[in-house]
């Protein structure tokens, strides 16, 4: 059964490490200033259910999904690269393949470092649109809020260097926040809290609308 809020959900595929947090945090921004709401398997859930299950439920439950394609460094522990994201995004390209009804209607943005970089190790996708973010949040910022704005067909959407600006805004403001929500900055390193604290700084924020 589709969510009342399937419209409005973007399933995030990116990596969660610390390297890559600074553009985690801008996307998240981007996507919630947009007008829309950050989805992706950090959410807080049911401790028994199976991970890819999980993910199953959040794809599912969103008609768009942004994917960074991006983290195809070895890992220093296993000497392996992590297939995560090629894999979710496979996952998410499958519902809108062989889904009924609204799961047709899904689209995706994929993104990478550099252009055409994707071709060497995921060529099976070659064709699609491929976004360079160059490891930048800015840009990353940039890209989230044009694509949404073509994805959605809104026009009230902010734009790209509005949206950056009143993110600088929100990174000032970020420890007053966290502690009027009774949140330390630490805890901000959880999903569900950071999307507390942005959803709530920009309930409060005048319209920025077009």
């Amino acid at each position: 059964m589709k969510s009342t809020h399937y419209n409005d959900n973007v399933f995030i595929n990116c990596p969660f490490d610390s390297d890559y947090k600074p553009l985690f945090d801008a996307m998240i921004f981007a996507v919630h200033d947009c007008g829309f709401v950050a989805r992706c398997a950090l959410e807080a859930g049911d401790a028994s259910q199976v991970r890819i299950d999980k993910i199953y439920n959040i794809i599912e439950d969103c008609r768009y999904g942004i994917h960074d394609i991006s983290r195809t460094e070895l890992d220093e522990t296993s000497g392996l690269p992590r297939f995560n994201m090629p894999l979710e995004l496979g996952i998410f390209l499958g519902a809108k393949r062989f889904g009924i009804e609204e799961q047709e209607r899904k689209k995706c943005l994929v993104m990478d470092i550099e252009p055409y970089r994707y071709q060497k190790f995921i060529s099976d996708i070659s064709g699609q649109d491929i976004f360079v973010h160059n490891n930048n949040p800015e840009e990353i910022v940039r890209i989230v809020r044009d694509w949404l704005g073509t994805a959605s067909g809104h026009q009230t959407i902010p734009g790209g260097s509005i949206i950056w600006s009143r993110y600088q805004n929100f990174l000032n403001d970020l420890p007053e926040v966290a502690q009027e929500l009774r949140l330390e900055v630490a805890d901000l390193g959880y999903f569900n809290h950071y999307v507390r604290v942005v959803a709530g700084w920009l309930s409060r924020q005048p319209s920025s609308k077009l």
